[in-house]
């Protein structure tokens, strides 16, 4: 995924798939490219609140250690 996107884009993104595919408004010749564009959307959620937990830590524990 090369495109700068934010989270919330991503998970709105990836809400609107989910729906798609839920009421049936995906057709089989675009299933495939939009369960790998939800694979990456994925990815990046989940990449971004690790990032995001592991920067809040850093910045607690340069607090705590003042």
């Amino acid at each position: 995924m090369k495109e700068k996107l934010t989270y919330t884009e991503a998970y709105e993104e990836l809400n609107s798939i989910v729906a798609a595919a839920e009421n049936d408004e995906i057709s089989i010749d675009e299933l495939q490219a939009k369960v790998k564009r939800a694979s990456e959307l994925i990815s990046f959620c989940i990449n971004y609140v690790k990032t995001t937990n592991e920067h809040i830590e850093k910045v607690f524990n340069e607090l705590n250690s003042k």
